[in-house]
């Protein structure tokens, strides 16, 4: 894949509701979850792979999924759960790009064209990944890469669940030639029966036909589309989102950690990651948000509203640092933590109140320590920790 020009993925979240519902609750491993409505007149959300064994899928009547799988468990969800997930899944996105264009709370796309002198190709950034998104939330995701987003997209669904699909510049038409005409953008049921009905029912016959032919059967703008789109030809760019809602960072660790000192430099190294994503932006938080996961799956946030909006590494930290103290105990084992910042208001690099004092000294330190980490990477500079201490620090 080095000959590519761009390198979009499209990350998608395997039967997401589901999967949430089963991390969360270990006794539903392996079994049939069913997401959704519960009444009469409810219809299915998400369907975890076991019930899709037994033709559950999205968007069916409840009742209907009922009788196909009668032995599944059926549950109401819990958006807040799911969006909690969501954000944990987009600030590990985060590590490798900003060019995010989120489609729901379980897939985006992701421009990685500039990240591939930094972290490989795409098949290498992928893996990464999936391997990061795991590691935050104990939730797979299955992930398409190829120049443009239409074949990412058509890509990540190849293989799933927990599925890598990569297709190389060049092979796109050979890639969709024995796909249905349903797996065109715009394709819907209306059209599908009108191609179907000229014997047109894999991508390859269309792309057989000629433009004109297109072009008179469906009107110059959709015929246009599909003689494009059958070739794998799309030009659109990620669009990402104008401006987070939130900024945050969280590791998870490998065992357990019961040293106060490291969970300490932790918090420290997490916040001083946060700090620095709030100063590329441009951005201040005027809340800090700390995330902690006790074994064996407990999780509680806590957040500290702050006088006035900072951006300021330490500023971060220490309020961190005194809800960490509220909710722990010295030593309780800890699996997951993380910080974050909400309530972003746009800030300019000083602002007038840090012109007194301390947080001056404390902005040049942010602004020179960014500097090395733009240069040689996000763990070469940090207060407080040499070389083995920064080696030694788990969770990264």
């Amino acid at each position: 894949m080095e000959n590519m020009g761009r390198v979009i993925l499209h990350a998608d979240m395997d039967a997401f509701y589901a999967s949430v519902e089963q991390r969360d609750r270990p006794e539903l491993a392996g079994q049939p979850v069913i997401v959704g409505g519960l009444g009469k007149r409810g219809v299915v959300s998400t369907a975890s792979y076991e019930a899709r064994r037994f033709g559950v899928h999205s968007a069916m009547p409840t009742a209907q999924a009922r009788r196909l799988c009668p032995e599944g468990v059926f549950l109401t969800g819990r958006m807040e759960a799911y969006v909690e997930a969501s954000h944990q899944i987009r600030e590990a996105f985060l590590d490798y790009t900003d060019l995010i264009e989120p489609l729901s709370l379980d897939e985006a796309f992701l421009d990685v064209t500039g990240s591939v002198r930094l972290f490989g190709d795409g098949r290498s950034i992928a893996e990464s990944l999936r391997e990061r998104v795991w590691e935050s939330t104990h939730l797979r995701v299955s992930v398409g890469v190829a120049e443009s987003k239409f074949m990412a997209k058509v890509a990540s669904d190849q293989q799933k669940p927990d599925g890598l699909t990569v297709v190389a510049p060049g092979g796109e038409a050979a890639f969709l030639a024995p796909l249905p005409v349903s797996r065109l953008w715009g394709v819907g049921k209306v059209t599908q029966n009108r191609m179907q009905a000229r014997g047109w029912r894999t991508i390859a016959d269309i792309q057989e036909l000629a433009r004109e032919t297109l072009v008179a059967e469906f009107g110059a703008s959709s015929g246009q589309h599909y003689y494009a789109l059958c070739r794998g030809l799309d030009d659109r760019p990620v669009v990402p989102e104008r401006s987070p809602l939130s900024v945050s960072r969280e590791t998870t660790f490998e065992d357990d950690l019961l040293s106060d000192v490291q969970l300490r430099a932790t918090l420290l190294s997490l916040s001083e990651d946060v700090g620095m994503r709030l100063r590329r932006k441009g951005l201040s938080g005027e809340t800090v948000r700390l995330k902690i996961r006790f074994p064996p799956f407990r999780t509680l946030t806590r957040q500290a509203r702050m006088q006035e909006a900072s951006h300021d590494d330490m500023t971060i930290y220490k309020t961190a640092l005194e809800l960490l103290e509220k909710v722990r105990t010295s030593g309780q084992a800890v699996r997951l933590i993380g910080v974050g910042m909400t309530d972003l208001v746009a800030r300019s690099e000083f602002a007038q109140s840090e012109l007194f004092g301390n947080p001056v000294e404390e902005g040049r330190v942010d602004q020179t320590l960014d500097e090395i980490r733009v240069r040689f990477g996000n763990t070469a500079a940090g207060r407080g920790r040499g070389k083995r201490h920064d080696e030694e620090r788990p969770g990264r």
